[in-house]
């Protein structure tokens, strides 16, 4: 496609996106299709399977380990039983199932441009979940506002992509009623999803802390993607002079300065503190992370995730190098 008729596929994306939630499920399907779904579909060529690795798999059989073996499937109990590393052999399923663990908290109506960061979430689980069930696999989804308040069970089809849209758009306004606790959700999916699946977890992470450990038991379960939206004006202040900020979630309201050059290195450093904790919890949890920001191409951000797991699944089986150059060194 050239690059003019992408740049008004996105422009005519983000105009309809700056509608919000007054547009209608089946326009956001169809806008999807037109300017994302087959862009991604043409751009991963049937790769779309890099984002579900480990998804629908049943254990088939126990093996020792060799040295191009992923560490992940190692099971700890054989091999200490044994004292030789021993690996899970999986065989692959016809079908795939993937959930979205959607946290809708107050908090994720932010967004300092067009896009709200909720917008990109929807943006988000209808492509994946039109791109998924177009080849035969299910999607289904859990909800969290204040609470785990919906669950959409797995099945396929257009249909059912549109009634999970169609769930997020109509939802009671959010109230103020406290910080976000994303582990309820965690846990909660914990208990709910029993077979092999994958999940994406679409947060933007501004939550109690402790979200960490349930999304690291999941994760051995589950193949586990963080996917965090975020916003601009979350990471840097701008000089827009006197401003008052309000926290979505508790409706606290605070009078700052922001041609305050002190303020401002203030407020970069601890977001960049954020960042680091935020990025440490998805490694102590060991699941990848997918960034989907508000002024963003939903498109590319998923095109480079997906390559970058490829890059590091051809790593990991020892295909970094050519097979002459991997002889001579």
């Amino acid at each position: 496609m050239k690059s003019s008729q992408l740049k008004q596929d996105r422009n005519a994306a983000q105009g309809a996106a700056s509608a919000g939630t007054h547009e209608g499920a089946e326009h956001v399907l169809r806008r999807l299709e037109w300017t994302a779904i087959r862009r991604l579909d043409g751009l991963l060529q049937g790769n779309y399977r890099t984002l579900m690795r480990g998804a629908g798999l049943d254990l088939a059989d126990l093996r020792e380990y060799q040295h191009h073996d992923d560490v992940r499937h190692i099971d700890w109990n054989v091999t200490a039983r044994l004292q030789i590393p021993h690996v899970r052999v999986f065989t692959e399923d016809r079908e795939m199932a993937a959930w979205f663990l959607l946290d809708l908290s107050p908090s994720v109506d932010f967004g300092s441009g067009e896009q709200r960061k909720r917008n990109v979430s929807a943006d988000f689980v209808g492509v994946l979940a039109r791109l998924l069930t177009r080849h035969g696999n299910r999607v289904g989804a859990m909800l969290y506002g204040t609470g785990v308040d919906t669950v959409i069970p797995t099945r396929g089809g257009r249909r059912h992509v549109l009634h999970l849209l169609h769930s997020m758009q109509q939802r009671p306004a959010p109230t103020e009623s406290g910080t976000t606790k994303l582990r309820d959700l965690l846990e909660a999916a914990a208990g709910l999803i029993k077979r092999r699946s994958t999940l994406f977890v679409v947060s933007d992470f501004i939550s109690e802390p402790g979200w960490d450990r349930p999304l690291a038991l999941l994760a051995q379960r589950h193949e586990v993607v963080a996917v965090r939206l975020l916003d601009p004006l979350e990471l840097d202040l701008p000089d827009l002079g006197l401003l008052t900020i309000r926290d979505s979630e508790t409706g606290e309201q605070l009078l700052v300065d922001t041609h305050d050059a002190g303020f401002r290195k203030r407020f970069a450093r601890i977001a960049a503190q954020r960042e680091a904790e935020l990025r440490q919890g998805f490694v102590r949890a060991g699941v990848d992370a997918l960034e989907l920001s508000t002024d963003g191409d939903l498109v590319d951000a998923v095109v480079r995730f997906t390559e970058m797991r490829k890059r590091r699944a051809r790593l990991a089986a020892g295909g970094g190098l050519p097979a002459h150059l991997r002889r001579a060194a």
